[in-house]
C-alpha cells in the first residue's frame, strides 16, 4: 500500500508520530486536547477533526500504544465544546479492545 486515506504512507506515518508526540506532551500536563487542536499540531498532512482519516490514525495509535503496554493514550482527545469527552468512536473502540484483551487473556473461558 502506498497511500492511506489519500496520503502518502510516509507522510501518514510522520503525521501519526507528530500526533502521538502531541498527545504525550499533553498527557504529561495531565490535560485533555480537543480533536481540532490536535489536528492543528500535525504538519505532515492536513487532517479534519471529523474525518475518517483522523479516526483511523487515532485507532492505529491506540493499537500501537497498547501493543507496547503503554495504555490508551488517545483517551485524552476530546470534543472541544459540549461534554469535553472522547467521541463515540473512541468508546466503541475501547469496548471492542477490552473484549479482545479479555478473550486473549482467557477471561470467561470454560476450560
Amino acid at each position: 500500500m502506498t497511500t492511506k486515506y489519500g496520503f502518502n504512507i510516509d507522510d501518514w506515518n510522520a503525521a501519526k508520530e507528530e500526533m502521538r508526540q502531541a498527545m504525550i506532551e499533553r498527557a504529561k500536563l495531565r490535560g485533555m486536547i480537543p480533536y481540532s487542536d490536535l489536528c492543528k499540531q500535525v504538519t505532515a498532512v492536513t487532517l479534519e477533526p471529523h474525518s475518517y482519516a483522523l479516526a483511523a490514525m487515532l485507532g492505529e495509535i491506540s493499537a500501537d500504544e497498547d501493543a507496547a503496554d503503554r495504555g490508551m493514550l488517545t483517551v485524552i482527545v476530546v470534543h472541544k465544546v459540549g461534554n469535553m469527552e472522547p467521541g463515540r468512536g473512541s468508546s466503541n473502540w475501547q469496548r471492542n479492545w477490552d473484549g479482545i484483551r479479555r478473550t486473549s487473556c482467557g477471561a470467561g473461558s470454560t476450560n
